[in-house]
């Protein structure tokens, strides 16, 4: 495709603010606050570069020092995942944090790249392309890394599910999400959607990509090679998404306060397809030396990021960037963060080869500049030099603040309010059982949502082996072998409310035991950390809290974080959304097939309950069910878990398991009500070999003590089963067997009984009477708005 600018920099541009006009008038007024940056921040730019900015070189220092591009008051904590590694966490790491994504060895030569971020302020303003840009920026970082994107996931968050304002974000959301996702051909393998008053006006969606790739095709993000040349692909650039990374996290969404709304990016899955293969085929053939995705901070980020990575210098045109909008200015160009465009680093000699690719793909592209031994990022804009910095101070060394934190003082009394100090009425009967398991099983956090998931391919491709409603999804990367992994997403945001550190570490465990529970080995950890103000001591000391859990419980798991995001001033008016430090682990399968399904299918099959029950209902559904949240989260026991997937591992290589379903919200009911209702299969359950003196029926079917699998086995098998659960020493309690249609829960208090019919019946009519049809009209005019029907 042609790559002639059709700029007009004079007519765009007359007074430009160049680098020798920045030295020659000091006292010239800049609009720094209204970029996100402080006074002091502000006068730190002046004396680095010893003189005022350039009004360009304040759009690359606001935006690359933004908290969502800079982590400035974040870097102090996440330091401990480093800190803290070991030598058994590095064993499989190929790449780790500070690069696009990170990298693991899984076997056989093959490597899986994967990470979790966010979109959640672009989100709320505009539902579907803050959602599909969000599929999109995180399917590039993947692309960035010389890997094929193989599958995505997303972990959703609203507010109350009878408000209003949640039929406009949630339709418009998960339209976005299977809009572009579909349309890339990606499956979508799993997530969660967990609704909260308190996220009311500060939705979050967290987006997963994962990509399979061979070790020796690893590509990072670096500009190095003297005279090498700097290429930027794909679409033009736009005036959507400027300053969005400045403000992104600056601030709470206020009135009167347009620099808080982000203009949001606008995406096209088509674009982005074609670049996908572009890239691989770059790849392949050698033809790339660095290459960088443009996401928040765009053509900003970029340029700095690749050159400080590299060997320091770089020289580019700006006038040479192709737009679509020729009203843009310098600043405006540098901070657009328009999708599906890729930056590389190309040496002259594949200059003519790179070019046939782009004539291949038919994919702009515009020779911008080149790689220099200045040790300066230098921008020109027709011929006058606009920006001359170094690029380390840009994207490397910015502001970092050790924030003031500090417990805060409500936190004793919401401790002390414990389900049992608060008097929540247990039932006392079989048909009050009865009455609440039904109600919780049609609450809208454990409420089937296929609403959702039929509108995403889990399918597309043809190596999906798991998906939703499955713990974990399932995918193959070496079709000859059938090697693939298990990825899973969670976090208990109640539980982190009432201790950020053992909540952080819930949410830990639990995707740990999900990819377990598939039969696969746990490797690795990427994790998006969704906060309230940093500038709030207290919920400061709740984002240190959670970091200290997550980084500790890497270390007792063996697992290393390898990489992710953190997303601060999440609020809804001057209330902070609950810690929510959403986890994502992967896991590895030597042989998909070989998997361990979720739910059993066959009558007969022996049920087994692997690990310890206590009476914990602090924070539970059971509790919420009740409209209470307080007292102290479950005790975490990771050494348990970790004994508990190795069992897992060690039997799903050798057959022994027909069904395994972790017990996490809603506790032993959930997990029994959606194996019975999964493929129509009953089960007849005894409670009493749980219930004791420390144990009634409520605490039995509801807690949600961790480091707990039921499992579904062949009567054959059990013997071989419970040697190995004793070899591991993981506690193991029969409980029944399977068949029927029906769950026939046997207590103390008589029998409990539900049909498939009645359980499919209370989960089922949540959503559907929630949206009362609007939800799929509200996500078709979404779609047809973004295709500009």
């Amino acid at each position: 495709m042609s790559t002639q600018p059709e700029n007009t920099p004079a007519d765009v541009n007359a007074a430009l603010d160049t680098v020798e006009q920045a030295a020659s008038t000091p006292e010239t007024d800049q609009p720094f606050a209204e970029l996100g940056l402080t006074a002091d921040e502000y006068e730190r730019i002046r004396e680095i570069l010893g003189r005022r900015p350039t009004n360009a070189e304040l759009a690359m220092y606001s935006v690359m020092w933004s908290e969502h591009c800079s982590y400035k008051s974040s870097k102090v904590h996440l330091r401990q995942f480093g800190e803290k590694q070991t030598d058994e966490m590095r064993e499989h790491l190929l790449v780790g944090i500070g690069e696009n994504a990170g990298v693991v060895d899984i076997g056989d030569d093959w490597a899986v790249t994967f990470k979790v971020e966010s979109h959640n302020h672009p989100s709320f303003v505009e539902p579907y392309q803050g959602a599909a840009t969000g599929v999109g920026g995180i399917v590039r970082d993947i692309i960035s890394m010389g890997a094929r994107p193989i599958a995505v996931m997303d972990a959703l968050r609203f507010g109350d599910p009878e408000h209003p304002d949640t039929l406009r974000v949630l339709p418009g959301v998960v339209a976005g999400i299977s809009g572009y996702g579909n349309s890339l051909g990606l499956p979508n393998i799993g997530g969660e959607t967990r609704f909260d008053a308190v996220y009311q006006g500060n939705p979050l969606v967290n987006a997963l990509c994962v990509g399979a790739l061979k070790k020796d095709d690893i590509h990072l993000a670096n500009a190095s090679g003297v005279g090498n040349k700097v290429v930027l692909f794909g679409a033009r650039t736009g005036g959507d998404g400027i300053g969005g990374a400045s403000v992104l996290a600056s601030g709470s969404f206020e009135d009167g306060g347009p620099s808080k709304r982000p203009s949001v990016q606008v995406g096209d899955p088509f674009s982005e397809k074609v670049l996908i293969e572009c890239c691989l085929e770059l790849y392949r053939e050698g033809l790339v030396e660095g290459i960088q995705d443009l996401g928040a901070a765009g053509i900003s980020c970029a340029t700095s990021e690749l050159a400080s990575n590299g060997d320091g210098g770089m020289h580019i045109e700006l006038t040479s960037v192709l737009l679509r909008d020729q009203t843009l200015n310098a600043g405006e160009i540098l901070m657009s963060e328009s999708q599906e465009r890729m930056m590389a680093v190309v040496t002259p000699q594949n200059a003519e080869a790179f070019e046939a690719v782009m004539a291949r793909y038919e994919v702009e592209h515009s020779w911008l500049g080149e790689v220099t031994d200045t040790g300066r990022l230098v921008i020109d804009w027709d011929g006058h030099t606009i920006v001359d910095v170094d690029p380390r101070t840009v994207a490397h060394d910015g502001p970092v603040y050790e924030r003031p934190y500090a417990r805060p003082e409500w936190l004793d009394a919401v401790q002390a309010d414990t389900v049992t100090a608060a008097g929540l009425a247990r039932p006392q009967t079989a048909e009050d059982l009865r009455g609440e398991l039904l109600d919780l099983l049609a609450s809208p956090n454990l409420a089937d949502v296929s609403w959702i998931t039929d509108q995403y391919d889990r399918y597309v491709q043809g190596n999906t082996a798991a998906a939703m409603p499955d713990d974990a999804g399932v995918v193959r990367v070496d079709e000859e072998t059938g090697r693939g992994v298990a990825l899973s997403t969670d976090c208990n945001n109640r539980f982190s409310y009432l201790d950020p550190y053992a909540g952080a570490q819930h949410s830990l465990a639990e995707a740990f035991r999900n990819v377990a529970s598939a039969g696969a080995a746990p490797r690795a950890v990427s994790d998006c950390l969704n906060f309230g103000s940093p500038e709030e001591p207290g919920t400061m000391w709740q984002f240190a809290e959670a970091i200290r859990g997550l980084a500790d419980g890497c270390v007792e798991l063996g697992i290393p974080v390898t990489g992710g995001n953190v997303s601060l001033y999440n609020s809804t008016g001057d209330t902070a959304i609950h810690p929510t430090p959403l986890v994502a682990v992967l896991g590895v399968l030597d042989d998909v097939a070989r998997r361990i399904p979720t739910a059993w299918r066959a009558e007969g099959l022996d049920l087994l309950l692997a690990g310890t029950t206590g009476d914990e209902l602090d924070g539970s559904a059971w509790a919420g069910l009740h409209g209470h949240l307080g007292g102290t989260p479950p005790q975490v026991d990771l050494a348990a878990e970790r004994r508990l997937a190795e069992v897992l591992v060690a039997a799903a290589a050798q057959g022994l398991v027909a069904g395994s379903h972790d017990l996490a919200e809603g506790g032993l009911a959930a997990a029994l009500a959606e194996g019975v209702e999964r493929y129509g299969v009953g089960a007849q359950v005894d409670l009493g070999a749980l219930v004791g003196d420390d144990l009634d029926a409520t605490a039995a079917l509801f807690s949600e003590s961790g480091a707990r699998v039921l499992l579904a086995v062949e009567p054959g098998q059990r013997a071989a089963l419970e040697a190995l659960l004793a070899e591991h020493e993981v506690p193991v309690t029969a409980l029944g067997t399977t068949g029927g249609d029906a769950l026939r829960l046997t207590t103390g208090g008589g029998e409990v009984a539900l049909t498939v019919a009645e359980i499919t019946a209370a989960r089922g009519t949540t959503f559907a009477e929630l949206l009362g049809g609007g939800g799929e009209a509200v996500a078709e005019a979404e779609i047809a708005e973004a295709h500009g029907h």
